[in-house]
């Protein structure tokens, strides 16, 4: 029997006071797709670093095709065909598709002084169409959708004759359609005989693509399972350590006669919304569910003043309210948590501390502006207590957190603004399992307090885990408002594609 593609052996890795992995192993033969999962903080990211040739392992052996190999930088890893398409995509936008693929290994004439454009732009167009991506290699990096941008970094990293491709969260801001042509190029790429390494949190695109899963948690290898063992609340299971259920359903309770908190009547924006209407009840989690662009998020930015509105209204406790800018949504008491977290919710350099008291400056200052720093962090480190944020301490700087607990301090944030109203856009987005488990039962207690809630999902298992309601919207419009006891996947598909007719809204 042939050697396997590429072997890990007894991999271990340590940092200063962290055993990043110990005895991690695992196979990957060709023409497979290996998915590797786990929690943030399993050690996925430290064992493709070492792959890929950026941290050194302390012990273990890595083998290609049976010979054992010492991976010496990232140069080092792709001679030998091991390329990482990270996370965070690392392109040029100023440069075009040739260029950014061929970087450092344009053709040139005149004894290496000269670049030859049309031989780069011929050489990249044939790897293109090898792979049947049709892009001009001409075309700025710039100009390209993130699906194409994608594809890119994908003949990047195959134009190194690359036979071992990591994908680390290929699909994290791909939409459906996208995400279909990526999964198209990955059986290609299979049928061609490489192997992909596979990094994901979503347990459908495990179903659909990989050939065996591989489970790492706390830095050690826990187990594989070949395609025909793939069971997800099995792998669940291994990788958190514990039972999840993941087809639970909110405690059913009787909201009817709670006051309502947030009452949105026929609004509409210029470019997307028509006459939304719905309220929210203290208390209450209203999921709202449709697929890209139907314009979820554009109600949650209507709602804050983000995006102004052309028509309608808006009430908070029975009293109407004008809302211009997202500061009159805080003053409110409505908190909007954007599903780009690291961009719009956080400062990433700054500490935790920091970040807490982002929207609440005001009331660690006194009458000259000065700051109280030791009411600050009094409040800092009570919320720290409270939902169970995972640091050294409050002077950690954020971006050093997992994502689970990132989230939880903008939670944090909001909560010692005490808004009562609080909108989460994708909450678990880039979130692993565990982690995910713990943001649900922090939002059941926010709404168990009479906070109230409003939860734009893309996951639909999410949004039926969660909601008390179901707001489904497909091209600006609520279709369909639903009481979670009559919602499943498919009756909220239905009305997120328009195949059913607008019903009465519950």
């Amino acid at each position: 029997m042939a050697a396997p593609l590429l072997k890990v052996e007894g991999i271990s890795k340590s940092f200063p006071g962290v055993q990043a992995l110990k005895d991690v192993q695992f196979e990957l033969h060709r023409g497979e797709v290996l998915t590797l999962v786990g929690e943030n903080g399993a050690g996925k990211s430290s064992l493709m670093k070492i792959l890929s040739g950026i941290y050194t392992k302390d012990e273990g052996r890595i083998l290609i095709d049976g010979d054992e190999v010492e991976i010496a930088d990232p140069k080092h890893a792709q001679s030998l065909g091991i390329s990482i398409i990270h996370q965070e995509m690392n392109l040029m936008p100023h440069l075009t598709i040739a260029q950014n693929i061929f970087i450092g290994r344009e053709p040139r004439g005149l004894g290496g002084f000269s670049l030859r454009e049309s031989a780069l732009n011929r050489k990249a167009g044939e790897l293109l169409q090898r792979l049947g991506i049709r892009l001009n290699p001409r075309e700025l990096v710039e100009n390209l959708t993130v699906a194409k941008q994608q594809m890119v970094e994908i003949a990047k990293a195959l134009s190194f004759d690359a036979k071992v491709l990591i994908m680390d969260e290929p699909t994290s801001a791909l939409t459906e359609s996208e995400t279909e042509t990526l999964f198209r190029l990955i059986e290609q790429l299979k049928a061609d005989g490489k192997g992909i390494i596979y990094i994901s949190h979503r347990m459908e695109e495990l179903r659909r693509l990989a050939d065996r899963v591989t489970v790492l948690r706390d830095g050690e290898y826990i187990g594989s399972l070949d395609k025909g063992e793939i069971d997800v609340p099995r792998i669940i299971e291994m990788m958190v350590g514990r039972h999840i259920d993941a087809g639970a359903r909110p405690t059913s309770r009787d909201l009817s006669g709670a006051p309502v908190a947030l009452a949105v009547s026929g609004i509409s924006t210029r470019n997307l919304l028509k006459d939304v209407s719905f309220d929210v009840r203290r208390g209450e989690i209203l999921g709202f569910a449709g697929l890209m662009g139907a314009g979820r998020t554009e109600v949650a930015r209507a709602i804050i003043g983000a995006d102004p509105i052309t028509a309608g209204s808006i009430e908070v406790n029975g009293k109407p309210v004008r809302i211009s800018q997202p500061a009159d949504a805080v003053k409110h008491g409505i908190g909007y948590l954007s599903e780009d977290r690291k961009s719009l919710g956080l400062l990433l350099q700054q500490d935790v501390n920091t970040n807490i008291q982002l929207a609440s400056l005001t009331d660690y200052t006194g009458p000259l502006g000065v700051m109280k720093p030791g009411k600050g962090r009094k409040v800092s480190s009570t919320y720290v207590s409270s939902l169970r944020i995972k640091t050294p301490s409050i002077t950690q700087t954020v971006k050093n957190l997992s994502g689970g607990n990132q989230q939880k301090v903008v939670i944090a944030k909001w909560l010692a603004r005490d808004c009562d109203i609080l909108i989460f856009d994708e909450p678990t987005r880039g979130i692993d399992v565990g982690a995910k488990e713990e943001i649900y039962n922090l939002l059941e207690e926010l709404a168990s307090q009479g906070k109230s809630i409003i939860m734009i999902s893309s996951e639909l298992p999410e949004v039926l885990r969660m909601s008390n309601r179901i707001a489904v919207m497909a091209g600006g419009r609520i279709t369909g408002i639903l009481n979670n006891e009559d919602a499943d996947q498919a009756t909220i598909m239905d009305y997120a594609t328009g195949a059913s007719e607008e019903k009465a809204i519950a």
